[in-house]
């Protein structure tokens, strides 16, 4: 699972570029997806370990990280988009499709991971 981490960090990471870079690079909020992940990079590399207490620590801090990635895109992107049609204003469409992605790879990640979970401990690898 740590190497499905590594692979869910770059997609952030390119996702925030994706993002800043077609905001014109006028909006650097628009980098937080690639902040998540760097955050699960870091991790999802100290997840590659022989030792299985390291490996289950740095892992269930990816899962966290995941979860806290989920709920901030989904809240910000109904937030974002309930504050701007309700002044009447069209919402910013960059922003609401970088953060409604953040909120869907995070959701399928944070899946995957409880998934692998209970398959460990229904395998008795605890």
């Amino acid at each position: 699972m740590a190497k499905v981490t590594l692979i869910f960090a770059v997609l952030l990471i390119v996702l925030g570029l994706v993002g800043y870079l077609g905001t014109g690079s006028q909006h650097p909020t628009a980098l937080i997806p690639a902040g998540f992940g760097a955050l699960l990079g870091i991790f999802g590399f100290l997840a590659i370990s022989p030792s299985e207490s390291r490996r289950k620590l740095f892992m269930h801090v990816n899962v966290t990280i995941g979860l806290v990635a989920f709920l901030g895109g989904a809240a910000e992107a109904v937030r974002g988009y309930v504050h701007a049609t309700g002044a009447g204003l069209q919402p910013d469409m960059i922003a609401l499709a970088s953060k409604l992605t953040m909120a869907g790879l995070m959701l399928i990640y944070v899946v995957l991971c409880v998934r692998s979970f209970i398959a460990a401990r229904r395998s008795g690898a605890v």
